[in-house]
């Protein structure tokens, strides 16, 4: 399977993602772009983007880059910096590359940009690849 035939496959299963509202925007190996559009109800008690959206969008990211040779990887550990709010309308994007790779683990670094291409949140992940294939799951 090609990259993103695997990321249809996954995507097709992903109610979380398909829920959210998550366009795949570009896959390559080991990289994903994805979009989504900030929904009334994903705002929190400011008026700003949920921190939790704002992590599962990135995640989603991640999960698509880092699973997408049809190697079944998880996340072993992440982190997030929120570096500015998300309104309501503001459409997000999330661009996941592949950092390093060794033969269990592989470190992705993930942007998530608002439509001014300003800087929303840096989320690094790491996972670990589990030796079955994303079909067999």
């Amino acid at each position: 399977m090609t990259p993103r035939q695997v990321v249809d496959y996954m995507m097709e299963k992903d109610y979380f993602s398909q829920f959210l509202g998550i366009k795949i925007i570009d896959i390559k190996e080991s990289y994903s772009l994805i979009e989504m559009t900030i929904t009334q109800q994903m705002l929190n008690g400011l008026g700003t983007v949920h921190g939790g959206v704002t992590f599962a969008f990135a995640d989603s990211a991640f999960a698509f880059s880092s699973n997408n040779k049809g190697d079944a990887a998880v996340a072993l550990s992440v982190t997030i910096n929120f570096t500015k709010a998300g309104r309501e309308g503001d459409v997000l994007r999330a661009e996941s590359k592949l950092v390093n790779e060794t033969r269990k683990t592989a470190l992705y670094d993930i942007n998530i940009t608002n439509q001014n291409d300003e800087l929303v949140a840096k989320f690094v992940g790491t996972v670990y690849k589990i030796g079955k294939k994303v079909t067999e799951l």
